[in-house]
């Protein structure tokens, strides 16, 4: 079983996945590290349950623009 440390918001979680998927978990927690960081500059420490629900929010939010932008039109 693979691992990767990911580090977001001075604090480390240690995240197991499957063997060869490290490389794309390291790139997922990247990307909500600097979903987190970007909340930090506008925001401020609110707290790290805060932020993260934020963030998590945030990602949601991209999912559903991009599944509605996948989304054939009405003919």
């Amino acid at each position: 079983m693979g691992h990767v440390t990911a580090r977001i918001n001075g604090r480390s979680y240690r995240l197991h996945c499957a063997d060869g998927q490290e490389e794309r978990l390291t790139q997922v927690a990247d990307y909500l590290k600097d979903k987190v960081d970007e909340l930090i500059a506008e925001f401020g420490q609110v707290g790290e349950d805060r932020l993260l629900a934020m963030a998590a929010l945030l990602i949601a939010d991209e999912l559903f623009d991009a599944r509605a932008a996948l989304e054939p039109e009405p003919q």
